[in-house]
């Protein structure tokens, strides 16, 4: 398949790439240092000096409320190295996969998104997603976008391991109970991600990528099936460690709105997303965010 150049291989996403790409081909990981994604000459020369068939970008700005009082910043990452990838790729021949958000939407209604519905971002890291979107669209190079929403797993940061910790320390939790979504497994993420590539090659059968984009190029909606809360998914995750660990003393968990936890960006009260044509175009679907749960906090 030739060389895979992967972004942010120590985030959550990107770990698991490491790990899942891994039989595809040679992957090349730099470092931040390697390839600062801040810096799109820094991102240009690695990629003329690895000469990849696929790049692979997890790698993002992601402090949704910092990126309020840093919005050069995010924007950097988010959407001009995105634009330098997308336009080093062209000029290659390879294929992009970008991962965006369900921020890109304004998260108003009760009915999952649609891939071709209008995105009008609430928050500077929303936008700074759409552009980044929109940049790696507007260069023509071979390219799948996978949205994906409430990304968790047994590394990093992230709120399943934050809310697991706070449980043990604490009494009760406020958690948010009116801003709807489904929690979506890193490794699950990843998992779907090499065997969308696998497809892909397949079609390709040996040609250039960028001769088969259209029959694949595009967006696509990729988060865990089913629907919960920011408070359903808490309770279910302390109510997995109550039955692991029946000794261990762990805090109640208190509905509250979001209007009774401001935050400096606007979380979206509606981030479902409808997962519909990433099954019908790869035959891939997401695992169901309880499933999933179950898994990761066996391992745990």
């Amino acid at each position: 398949m030739g060389v895979i150049l992967l972004t942010g291989s120590t985030g959550q996403v990107g770990r698991e790439l490491l790990r899942m790409l891994a039989p595809l081909g040679e992957v090349v990981a730099p470092t931040r240092s390697e390839m600062d994604l801040s810096d799109s000459e820094s991102v240009r020369k690695q990629i003329r000096v690895a000469r990849p068939r696929w790049i692979v970008n997890p790698a993002a700005y992601t402090a949704v409320d910092k990126a309020e009082s840093e919005p050069e910043l995010a924007y950097a990452i988010n959407a001009e190295a995105v634009r330098a990838i997308g336009e080093e790729a062209r000029r290659i021949g390879a294929a992009v996969i970008h991962f965006s958000t369900d921020y890109v939407f304004r998260g108003t209604g009760d009915t999952p998104y649609v891939e071709t519905d209008v995105a009008e971002p609430a928050s500077v890291y929303g936008a700074s997603k759409l552009a980044g979107e929109k940049s790696l669209a507007g260069t023509g190079s071979a390219h799948c976008i996978f949205r994906t929403s409430w990304v968790y797993g047994g590394h990093g940061k992230n709120f399943l391991l934050t809310i697991l910790k706070a449980a043990r320390e604490r009494e009760r939790l406020p958690v948010v109970a009116d801003q709807h979504g489904a929690p979506t497994w890193s490794r699950d993420l990843a998992r779907m991600t090499a065997r969308a590539i696998e497809r892909m090659e397949a079609w390709a059968n040996g040609r250039e990528l960028q001769e088969t984009q259209s029959e694949w190029s595009g967006v696509y909606h990729a988060a865990g099936a089913g629907e919960t809360t920011w408070y359903g998914f808490a309770t279910e995750a302390i109510r997995l460690e109550r039955e692991r660990k029946p000794g261990v003393k762990l805090a109640e968990v208190d509905a509250i709105t979001t209007a009774e936890y401001p935050t400096p960006a606007k979380r979206p009260a509606n981030s479902r997303l409808n997962c519909g044509k990433l099954e019908a175009r790869f035959g891939l679907r997401m695992m169901d965010w309880r499933e999933s749960l179950g898994e990761v906090m066996h391992e745990l």
